[in-house]
């Protein structure tokens, strides 16, 4: 049975034109989609790991030889066939393509048949390696990204299912949820679980840079484009092809780019700052945003037909305080990662503590109930206070700095204890007498925390 076009590629690589026109034609006739390729390199640039093709290529060329472009198709995918093709009888070159990981070597006065039942069990081969590593890639991702997206509720239970199912899905689509939800861990999971796993991925916060940076940062510049451009530069969006771009705040990124970003996804194409030349990609654009786009798009703050091309499809992220059955296991998650981090036994967490944390409201969402547990695992209690240095204390010398934080640090783990120096310097980590030292370098009085 013939395939169809939409089933795959064979890409045919020789320098001498009647054999490759006349390679493709048959090809074509018998259904595939079938290219020719006089220059090796500009084949080599189709493949990846989730290329859905064969190669065909010749063993002799004068630009570069068959074996070397052999090796460098399977240094991209040791798994995509590659069929060796010459006009010689040649059984040493033969034996050494077979070697070096070739599907089989024919050669061009063979049966045109026989041509065809080889590349028709090298694409069937190919087919059956790409839905085995979809599924080994589902069953792993189903197993780890309940490390990731943590929770048990049905919301969360639903968001696991739906990354996974979109992962396989080579598709841009629009990431919505609110500060703190865990945008960026979802855009991760969509990479990490897809088959552009072993390719770049890119992120990139559109409201975090002017617009002068940001169109640079996107999409690079050639020497010279404009004032302290001394060199060519590659750009996000470049630099991600072959995997995913994550495009957080999408909804700050200024019209003018806007419109430059519409045309790569709709040519998959870009030119550089400066530059005319067009660029091929192949990327996957992940858009996250805090706001509806499709109320910017109404409004008129975001692109309607940007809106639409990204809006392949799109993953809701509930916030925390409609999931808040997940508090004590994110909880939890948090304090052990942070126990690892910084070098403390693990306690377990007071039920009262998780009761209170439930009963909260949480506008900084998963991030705002990370920074809690670290602050617990320090000692410093779950709640954010003037003990912790901010912004405008991080002027002066390092060691005052750091004086500054012990200092804080102490005051509010004695505060959490209750002024017991034994149970303050046992959560602390340090011997009972190191932080007496401390408390009297730093004039703190046990008094001052005591209760009556």
């Amino acid at each position: 049975m013939s395939l169809s076009a939409s089933d795959g590629k064979v890409l045919v690589i020789d320098d001498e034109e009647i054999v490759r026109e006349s390679m493709i034609q048959t090809l074509q006739l018998e259904g595939y989609e079938a290219v020719g390729f006089e220059n090796p390199l500009a084949a080599l640039a189709e493949c990846s790991m989730g290329w859905q093709g064969v190669v065909i290529c010749d063993v002799r060329m004068d630009r570069m030889d068959g074996l070397e472009v052999l090796q460098k198709i399977l240094e991209v995918d040791a798994e995509i066939p590659v069929i060796m093709f010459s006009g010689h009888s040649d059984i040493a070159i033969a034996v050494q393509a077979i070697r070096l990981g070739a599907y089989d070597f024919l050669e061009k006065n063979d049966d045109p048949q026989h041509h065809l039942n080889t590349v028709k069990r090298a694409w069937k081969k190919r087919q059956l390696v790409l839905e085995n590593r979809t599924l080994r890639q589902a069953v792993e991702g189903q197993h780890e990204i309940h490390n990731r997206l943590v929770g048990q509720t049905a919301r969360i239970t639903r968001l696991r299912e739906t990354v996974i199912q979109l992962a396989q899905i080579d598709v841009d689509l629009i990431i919505n949820g609110a500060t703190g939800t865990g945008k960026e861990v979802v855009a991760r999971c969509l990479h990490d679980f897809s088959p552009r796993a072993s390719k770049p991925f890119v992120a990139l916060n559109c409201g975090a840079l002017t617009e002068s940076i940001i169109e640079s940062e996107l999409f690079g510049h050639e020497a010279g484009a404009f004032t302290g451009a001394n060199s060519k530069r590659i750009g996000k969006i470049e630099f991600a092809s072959g995997g995913t771009l994550f495009l957080d705040e999408i909804e700050s990124m200024p019209a003018s780019l806007q419109v430059r970003l519409l045309r790569v996804l709709q040519e998959r194409v870009l030119q550089r700052l400066g530059g005319n030349a067009d660029i091929k990609i192949d990327i996957r654009v992940l858009g996250a945003s805090k706001v509806d786009l499709r109320k910017a798009a109404d409004d008129g703050s975001f692109r309607e037909d940007l809106y639409y091309r990204l809006n392949v499809a799109s993953i809701e992220i509930p916030s925390l305080d409609q999931r808040k059955q997940d508090i004590p296991i994110l909880f939890s998650h948090f304090a052990d990662l942070a126990n690892q981090r910084f070098g403390r036994e693990s306690r377990p967490v007071p039920e009262s503590l998780l009761r209170e944390l439930c009963s909260r409201s949480w506008p900084g969402n998963v991030r705002e109930l990370r920074n809690a547990a670290e602050r617990w695992v320090l000692g410093l209690g779950v709640d954010s206070d003037s003990d912790e240095l901010s912004a405008e204390d991080t002027d002066g010398h390092l060691d005052e700095l750091v004086a500054s934080y012990e200092r804080g640090v102490i005051i509010a783990a004695l505060k959490a204890n209750k002024g017991q120096v034994e149970l303050t310097a046992e959560k602390l980590g340090v011997p009972r007498k190191k932080l007496y030292l401390r408390m009297k370098k730093y004039g703190i009085e046990r008094s001052d925390f005591t209760q009556e």
